[in-house]
């Protein structure tokens, strides 16, 4: 940690842009942390923005308090660094095994003058004050054609007041993509599938994000069966000359329109059909899968258990816990295939039920573990996924729990029928 030490105390002061602390452990109650420097009666702070389920909580420390808080959180709590300055950037990675990376690229032209301020460069100095508006990716005041297209803004940049929690949501979501952006690669175009993306608000905030303010080089596919819907969404694409960006009339288990895909996203697609698109999505061994599930009727119609009977009885909370506990498994299963899963909330209860998001990142050792024929790492990531997959069947045989994910990754066999399989043979899976 000495090495980021260094680079901390060198980059962290008045002129700091942006430092992201991000990909908690497994476990982890905080799920995110920002800093910026803020001005607290004439004298520099830095203010920790700390998210912790669905709130956020903020901390102002002096820099030396913040250095060991951060290097705490890199040793105990976060995976991931990032960090924006006038005269460069540093990224930490910490893998599983606690090796430490640290990255620094300066800023060619972008130094500082002798005294300690930015020199006339055109950079933008951060906004210090201590309650400043809400810094989102898409900027407010700062028109947006699809955005003033779709209703959200009006032709000067302004948010409607009627559509605030719509731009709060599209937002949410380009925040969930930079934080997963270090597991896609940069040496070629990357292909994004967006699977039921109806009037495509995120679909095309993804693509201007991606294309337009980071300069990526991605190709996007929304996939949807209402005929209409992809008319407009393809009329607003030739509209604002987005090339690489694609609709399509179509259902999820049906399509076969692509053998590599880096990227899967999946918003309130019902019931089943998540389980469909998480599977094509593991399939095409792609880098990242988001979705938000809906409708989870189908183990609501399974679930059994002597134990919870008393609960159960209750058809409002059988219908909560069903759904939870398929998303949970759904989780578990994709563990099982070589990702590391979050469960994150997507946006605040009050503005939709339908508000957890699953994220899945693959494994490097998952990556690996096919083209090593043996060692350490192939070894550690077997017995990951085979207690994932003991867990997941205790589970659903303790449940009843017979979801089509897990029919669909195990060729037929139910999840039930292949733990007792493994009980009673000891086959692998």
């Amino acid at each position: 940690m000495e090495e980021l030490r260094r680079l901390l105390e060198k980059y962290i002061d008045q002129d700091l842009e942006q430092l992201i602390l991000s990909a908690p452990r497994k476990g982890q109650e905080e799920q995110k942390v920002r800093i910026r420097p803020v001005l607290l009666k004439g004298q520099l702070k830095f203010q920790a923005e700390i998210f912790r389920g669905v709130q956020a909580f903020h901390e102002n420390m002096e820099k030396e308090e913040l250095l060991n808080r951060i290097l705490s959180w890199m040793e105990h709590t976060f995976c991931q660094l990032q960090l924006t300055g006038p005269s460069g950037s540093v990224t930490a990675l910490v893998s599983k095994k606690g090796r430490v990376t640290v990255k620094e690229k300066r800023q060619s032209g972008g130094g500082r003058a002798g005294n300690g301020t930015q020199e006339a460069s055109g950079v933008k100095r951060p906004n210090l004050e201590h309650n400043r508006k809400k810094a989102y990716l898409l900027e407010e005041g700062k028109p947006v054609p699809f955005l003033v297209d779709l209703g959200v803004m009006t032709a000067e940049g302004r948010v409607v007041h009627a559509r605030y929690d719509k731009f709060r949501q599209i937002n949410r979501f380009l925040e969930f993509i930079e934080d997963i952006l270090p597991a896609l690669p940069r040496d070629r175009e990357l292909t994004i599938l967006d699977f039921g993306c109806g009037k495509s608000y995120l679909t095309f905030a993804v693509y201007y994000y991606l294309r337009e303010c980071r300069g990526l080089d991605v190709r996007i596919i929304g996939l949807d069966l209402k005929r209409d819907v992809i008319r407009r969404c393809s009329e607003l694409g030739r509209k604002y000359g987005y090339e690489k960006l694609t609709f399509l009339e179509g259902d999820i288990a049906g399509y076969e329109g692509c053998s590599q895909v880096d990227m899967v996203v999946t918003l309130h697609a019902c019931d089943t059909a998540t389980d469909h698109a998480l599977y094509k999505a593991v399939k095409w061994n792609a880098k990242v899968i988001l979705s938000v599930p809906c409708c989870q009727h189908e183990l609501n119609a399974q679930i059994q258990n002597d134990v919870l009977a008393p609960v159960l009885k209750y058809g409002l909370l059988k219908e909560r816990i069903a759904a939870l506990v398929t998303d949970g498994l759904r989780a578990e299963l994709l563990e099982q295939q070589g990702y590391d899963t979050q469960i994150l909330e997507f946006i605040d209860m009050e503005h939709t039920p339908k508000n957890i998001l699953i994220r899945a990142v693959k494994r490097k050792d998952a990556e690996n573990a096919g083209s090593v024929s043996e060692g350490p790492g192939k070894r550690a990531e077997e017995k990951r996924r085979r207690e994932c997959g003991q867990e997941y069947w205790r589970c659903a045989e303790a449940l009843h729990a017979d979801l089509t994910l897990a029919r669909l990754l195990g060729a037929g066999a139910s999840p039930a029928e292949a733990y007792r399989r493994r009980r009673e043979g000891g086959e692998g899976q």
